[in-house]
């Protein structure tokens, strides 16, 4: 097959722990031939979806992960299949190639599927599943967010489309900085705030759980630096091996037939303690990390999915 890859540049990639190579690199392990391009190069032509990029072959070099071919334009509708893999922010450049990749329905297959990757951003996906979910509040009004904070006293504070563990703040209950976060959010940003009741069990390791096609496959813990909140790998998370409980294999059974459904293929989940935090559908990482604990061929599974779905 003729498979693209819209994502970030690859040729900075971390060969040992990006998501977005492990694909390619499984990809063109089963024969099929790599194009790469990126968000910008994506464009809307008289009626045709194009993009100038190159093809590509990678390895597993630490300083030249991708060996590219001359830089060539394309009709993505001649693609099997596209991966829409560049990382938030979820802004209006992101949202527009989710419009232009839509148009390509019935002649590639997209993954995930871009009209409900726009519609399922991962802060407000859960919003559909209040069961399990912490305490939860959007707003930009500061007067709502201060009740939330007076009533549950100890809250994480975020932007709605960030990612990464960018502007993640705890504020407990002798914290005097809401004011004047809202004041600094709200002054580069007209979106809303996110805010969270805090839960203690992050000291614990935030899990990131991996489901294809709605089916989980296994579990990395992400354990917070010492004096940090945040546990994202972004900002020196670390990854331990760890199982699945009871409890997140009920999160993915409530949660699975919604993704299945909307072709949200490969998504990780956040999950601390018994709640579920987030559902990440744009640019999920920790494939590699999940495949050097637990010894599966996770890449695999994703593409006899997508396999699967083709045939």
């Amino acid at each position: 097959m003729k498979i693209a890859f819209q994502m970030d540049p690859v040729t900075g990639v971390n060969i040992n722990a990006d998501s977005s190579f492990r694909l390619a690199e499984e990809a063109q392990a089963r024969g099929h031939d790599l194009f790469y391009y990126g968000p910008d190069q994506l464009a809307y032509e008289e009626g045709r979806i194009t993009a100038r990029g190159h093809w590509m072959t990678v390895q597993r070099v630490a300083d030249a992960p991708a060996v590219l071919g001359d830089r060539v334009h394309v009709d993505l509708a001649d693609m099997d299949v596209i991966w829409l893999r560049q990382d938030p922010p979820f802004d209006m450049h992101y949202i527009t190639t989710t419009h232009l990749l839509d148009r390509l329905q019935g002649q590639a297959l997209v993954v995930n599927d871009p009209f409900w990757v726009r519609n399922f951003p991962e802060k407000l996906l859960v919003l559909n599943f209040p069961e399990l979910t912490p305490p939860t509040t959007i707003a930009r009004d500061l007067e709502t967010i201060k009740g939330f904070k007076e009533r549950h006293g100890d809250v994480i504070l975020k932007p709605l489309y960030g990612n990464g563990g960018a502007g993640v703040f705890r504020l407990d209950a002798n914290d005097r900085n809401l004011s004047s976060l809202h004041e600094l959010f709200t002054g580069f940003s007209r979106e809303p705030l996110i805010v969270q009741k805090y839960l203690p069990d992050v000291s614990k390791g935030d899990k990131r759980v991996i489901l294809i096609d709605g089916e989980p496959v296994g579990a990395i813990n992400r354990v917070p630096a010492k004096g940090e909140v945040r546990s994202n790998m972004h900002v020196g998370g670390r990854p331990e091996k760890v199982g699945l409980t009871e409890r997140d294999r009920e999160i993915c059974a409530a949660i699975g037939p919604t993704l299945r459904e909307k072709g949200q293929v490969f998504v990780g989940i956040d999950v601390i303690g018994d709640y579920l935090t987030e559902i990440n559908v744009t640019s999920p990482t920790g494939i590699q990390e999940l495949e050097r604990f637990d010894g599966i061929n996770v890449a695999a599974r994703i593409w006899e999915a997508i396999e699967a779905k083709l045939a």
